[in-house]
């Protein structure tokens, strides 16, 4: 049986932003995230995020956000006067706390950089560098359209800017790439700095350009060892591997994803964006109009939302497993009750088989992967699917 869903006010509030425009869609990139074809419309873009918030503002009304993160597609590519405008009226509509972690993704690129200075004195407080590779070749094999300089400058001109919380995203796994050549990419990397590496292995999505026409990409074998020492190298120069792909210095773990790997609610505004919400009778999960064009559309319509639908209880115990799971600590058995109102009994099967297969550590307040539990981290997460 059931127990009483949790109350709203108890549940973390973070508050996502999805820009859907690039200069130029990656190959390898299977995000919501569209190759911008003449001017971008920014006020129009605005005017839609404002009145999607309207519409869900009274429905978290006494709940302030904690963390703000504007993920992509490229958000530098708007002005600094966009980011001031929505962050007042995030402030008037939700409320942030004082200490509110407020994330923009970045490109590298020389037009961008030069806006730092204008995002810090908007109110924004972190820097994700889409790096991926300090190569100008493999930059190139990539499909990237900055330089191994830009990125360079790029960090150096958020640091100038005042920004003490930074985030550099690197990829390994590329094409012929072993694990000196990675491992001396981290060194680059590292030499600029970072608070924060999220360290991605090249993956071939579906319905992605480089799906289509796979490049020669590393054997298994040879993927694992470049992880392990990048790992290794990682833990030597101090940084926390938290998350299956994040690390951090002591103090820059990032609030925000953290909020969706330990269930937290999170409000999802612009095109695509997804939305968790605990809310009375139960939790509900949003998705907004993918197409820039639709969402434009349909939020002058009063209607961006294209999905809004409770979850039930097996949908819950998935949704915890397969957030939780990926921190390296885990998380105490005791958050499923309290982020989804369900008793904990419910995980009592899919952990004793975890536990038995070496994949989560024999301990009954909390769900820890082992060393075996990360490397097959589908399988673990498959015992909870089952449920």
């Amino acid at each position: 049986m059931s127990l009483p869903r949790p109350e709203p006010e108890g549940i973390p509030l973070s508050v996502y932003v999805h820009i859907p425009y690039c200069l130029k869609k990656c190959p390898y990139c299977d995000f919501n995230s569209h190759a911008r074809t003449g001017e971008l419309p920014e006020a129009e873009y605005l005017a839609a995020l404002r009145r999607e918030l309207s519409q869900w503002a009274p429905r978290i009304q006494g709940r302030w956000a904690q963390s703000i993160f504007f993920g992509g597609g490229t958000p530098s590519l708007f002005s600094p006067g966009f980011y001031a405008a929505i962050l007042e009226e995030l402030t008037e509509q939700v409320g942030l706390t004082a200490d509110c972690e407020i994330s923009l993704e970045a490109n590298p690129g020389a037009a961008e950089a030069g806006r730092f200075a204008g995002f810090r004195a908007a109110g924004i407080n972190r820097v994700s560098l889409g790096v991926q590779s300090l190569s100008d070749a493999r930059l190139a094999d990539l499909g990237r359209i900055h330089s191994a300089r830009e990125a360079r400058e790029a960090a150096a001109s958020a640091r100038r800017a005042g920004f003490d919380s930074l985030n550099l995203d690197l990829m390994f796994g590329l094409p012929g790439q072993g694990p000196e050549e990675a491992t001396s990419e981290l060194d680059h990397l590292l030499a600029l700095e970072p608070d924060h590496v999220a360290l991605y292995q090249l993956t071939l999505e579906p319905g992605t350009p480089f799906a289509v026409r796979p490049p020669p990409l590393p054997d298994e074998d040879t993927r694992a060892d470049t992880e392990e020492q990048l790992r290794q190298r990682l833990d030597r120069a101090g940084f926390q591997h938290y998350e299956v792909s994040n690390h951090a210095r002591p103090g820059h773990q990032c609030r925000h994803n953290r909020n969706y790997w330990e269930l937290g609610d999170y409000l999802g505004l612009g095109a695509g964006a997804h939305g968790k919400l605990t809310l009375n009778p139960g939790i509900l999960r949003t998705r907004s109009y993918a197409g820039p064009e639709a969402y434009l559309r349909m939020a002058r319509d009063g209607a961006a939302t294209a999905e809004a639908a409770w979850q039930d209880d097996s949908d819950c115990v998935a949704d915890f497993a397969l957030n939780t799971l990926r921190l390296r600590d885990g998380v105490p058995v005791d958050l499923f009750p309290e982020r989804t109102g369900l008793p904990s009994d419910r995980l009592d099967a899919s952990r004793e088989r975890g536990e038995a297969a070496g994949l989560l550590e024999p301990r009954g307040d909390a769900l820890v992967p082992t060393q075996k539990g990360r490397a097959y981290l589908d399988d673990l997460v498959g015992l909870f699917l089952a449920e």
